[in-house]
C-alpha cells in the first residue's frame, strides 16, 4: 500500500503535544514527513529531554498511523530534543546595572596597605578628569569612606526611579558615595555573618539610584573571602587593581589576591598593582627617597606575574592628614602628591580602555558547588 504524507499528517493531528493544548502539527513540532510506499519517516521536535517522553512519543505517533492509515506501515520516528536551558542548581549569576559603565574593584591582600585611601584618590582625580564617578565602600567590616569624603554624619535619601524606591548615594567632591557606615553609630560594630553581609551589599549595589557612570570603584574588603565571592557573583567587574605595600609580608598577600582574581572559576582581569607607601621624602630633603618598607618590590611582584604596576604613591604625612580630614589629597594642585595620583589614574583608565579593546566583557561568576571558588591545584 502507498502511504499519503497527508494521511500521515491527518493522523499525526490526534496527538496532543503536553502542556501546550495543541496537536503535534499545529505546534510544529512535526518537522518532516517521508513516504515511500508502506514506509515513512516522521522527523519531530520535542522540549522534554526525558527518556520517557522521547519513548511516549514515538510509541503515539506509531500507534495514530496504524489505527488511522495503515496497520502494517513501516515507521521509522526520528525524535530531536530542544529544550530550553535551565539554570543549574545552586548557580547565581549576576546582573550589571544599567547606566553604569565600568566596575573597578580595588583589593587589597592584608588590611593597612592604604586600599581605602588610594580608591578614595583614584574617585578624586577621576572626578577632576571630569568622569562621573561612584565608589561603594564594600568593606563591611571596616567601612572608611564616610570619614575620608566628609560625609560621616550624611545618611542617603530615599528617591522613586520608575515608580520603584531607591536610595539615592551621598556625594560629595563630585563623586557618589554608598556605605554600610551610613547605617551605622560610628561606635556601632558590625558583627554580621556572611549571608547578612551579602544581602546588604546587594541592596547598596542594586537597590541605589547611582544614575550615570563612568566608572564604580568598588573598596573591598582586605583578603579573599565571602564577601568577595558575592560581589564577584553579583556584578560583572571590569577589572581589579590589587593594592600592596613594598615589604614582603604584605606582597605575599598581594601575590594570593591576584590568584583569586585569575581563578579559571572567576576570571575577572587584573589590570595591575599599586605600590603604596613605596618610599619617604622629607620637606627638607625633596631629592632623597628612604625606602622604609623595602626597594620596588611590587614593581618585582608585577613583573613576576605579568601584570602592569599602575604607580608607586609615596609616604607622606598630608595623605593621611587629608584622609583623616575628610579631603583626600588627590584635592591638592601642583604638588608631588596630586602628581602621582594623577599619573597613577591616567594609567588605571588606560588599563580599563585595553582591556575593554581587548577582552570580552566579564561575565558575574557562577558558584556551582557547596565549596564556592576553592584553591585549585594547577599542574
Amino acid at each position: 500500500m502507498k502511504l499519503s504524507k497527508q494521511d500521515i499528517l491527518k493522523a499525526l493531528e490526534t496527538i496532543t503535544v503536553p502542556g501546550e493544548g495543541q496537536n503535534m502539527v499545529e505546534s510544529g513540532s512535526v518537522t518532516n514527513v517521508v513516504t515511500f510506499g508502506d514506509e515513512v519517516i516522521v522527523d519531530i521536535t520535542i522540549k522534554n529531554p526525558s527518556l520517557q517522553a522521547r519513548k511516549k512519543t514515538e510509541v503515539e505517533i506509531l500507534q495514530a498511523i496504524h489505527k488511522h492509515v495503515y496497520e502494517k506501515a513501516k515507521i521509522k520516528v526520528n525524535v530531536k530534543v530542544d529544550a530550553p536551558e535551565k539554570p543549574q542548581a545552586n548557580t547565581i549569576k549576576g546582573k550589571p546595572i544599567p547606566g553604569i559603565q565600568n566596575i573597578v574593584a580595588v583589593a587589597s591582600g592584608k588590611g593597612g596597605v592604604g586600599k581605602s585611601t588610594v580608591t578614595a584618590n583614584i574617585a578624586i582625580m577621576l572626578a577632576k578628569m571630569g568622569f562621573k564617578v561612584g565608589v561603594l565602600d564594600a568593606d563591611i567590616y571596616g567601612p572608611s569612606m564616610p570619614i575620608m569624603f566628609d560625609v560621616e554624619m550624611e545618611k542617603p535619601l530615599s528617591v522613586t526611579v520608575d515608580g520603584k524606591s531607591k536610595m539615592k548615594p551621598v556625594e560629595n567632591y563630585g563623586v557618589k558615595i554608598l556605605s554600610i557606615g551610613f547605617f551605622t553609630k560610628p561606635d556601632q560594630a558590625v558583627i554580621w555573618r556572611g549571608p547578612m553581609a551579602a544581602k546588604a551589599l546587594n541592596q547598596m549595589i542594586f537597590d541605589a539610584a547611582w544614575g550615570e557612570l563612568d566608572f564604580l570603584l568598588l573598596d573591598l574588603p582586605p583578603g579573599t573571602g565571602d564577601i568577595h565571592l558575592s560581589i564577584m557573583q553579583s556584578l560583572p567587574i571590569t577589572g581589579a587593581v590589587v593594592v600592596s605595600t613594598p615589604q614582603n609580608v604584605a606582597l605575599a598577600d598581594a601575590k594570593k589576591g591576584v590568584a583569586m582574581f585569575q581563578q579559571d572559576s572567576i576570571n575577572v582581569p587584573v589590570l595591575g598593582i599599586i605600590e603604596n607607601m613605596a618610599y619617604f621624602t622629607p620637606e627638607e630633603l625633596p631629592n632623597n627617597k628612604y625606602y622604609i618598607f623595602g626597594k620596588e618590590g611590587a614593581k618585582h611582584l608585577a613583573e613576576d606575574l605579568d601584570v602592569p604596576l599602575l604607580g608607586e604613591i609615596p609616604l607622606v604625612q598630608s595623605i593621611r592628614e587629608a584622609g583623616d580630614l575628610g579631603r583626600p589629597a588627590a584635592m591638592q594642585v601642583a604638588t608631588p602628591t596630586e602628581k602621582a595620583f594623577e599619573k597613577l589614574t591616567q594609567n588605571v583608565v588606560q588599563e580599563v580602555v585595553n582591556r575593554n579593546e581587548n577582552l570580552p566583557e566579564t561575565e558575574a561568576i557562577k558558584i556551582t558547588t557547596m565549596a564556592g571558588c576553592s584553591a585549585v591545584n594547577k599542574k
